[in-house]
């Protein structure tokens, strides 16, 4: 980062030849600003639990489809270890949800500054990296480029008497 910081103070010397003290030091501090920003992705690990309804995806194309109702939902479950399953659900009213026993195991890897989520079924295994996570939103890209914005679930709540 020191480094950074000398080559790109030398550079403006060059560029920007006689600027006073106080410009180069604003540069300076708001390059460092810039690069400080940057999302570290054990702060996702924390927003993964629960349930999640996909809002949209984009495709590696650029094509967008919004998604206004979805009749299943995915419940991702992680422990303290960084594993955990996925698993899709069929929500029903009042926190009910109708699911069959099948679930995505899933293992979390910090990698080159990503979050990756590697899954395993008896039928495949992939990986999809974590773009981002907060509480009421999860971004998740896959091997195909494909980018899925997910909202945290809403359950249904009706007054049944």
């Amino acid at each position: 980062m020191i480094k950074v910081i000398v080559i790109v103070k030398q550079v403006f010397s060059i560029c920007y030849g006689n600027l006073s003290n106080l410009k180069k030091s604003l540069f300076i501090l708001i390059l460092v600003s810039f690069l400080s920003c940057s999302k570290n992705p054990e702060t996702f690990i924390e927003h993964l639990n629960g349930y999640w309804e996909i809002e949209e995806v984009t495709l590696s194309d650029g094509t967008k489809k919004q998604y206004k109702f979805n009749e299943t939902i995915d419940y991702i479950k992680i422990n303290d270890s960084l594993k955990g399953f996925r698993k899709k659900l069929k929500p029903g009213v009042n926190d009910t949800y109708f699911t069959s026993d099948d679930a995505e195991a899933l293992v979390l890897k910090i990698e080159s500054g990503n979050l990756n989520m590697y899954y395993s079924t008896p039928y495949a295994q992939w990986k999809e990296t974590v773009l981002e996570a907060s509480p009421k939103h999860l971004k998740i890209s896959n091997a195909d480029k494909n980018v899925y914005l997910y909202k945290r679930y809403t359950p249904i709540k009706l007054d049944v008497e």
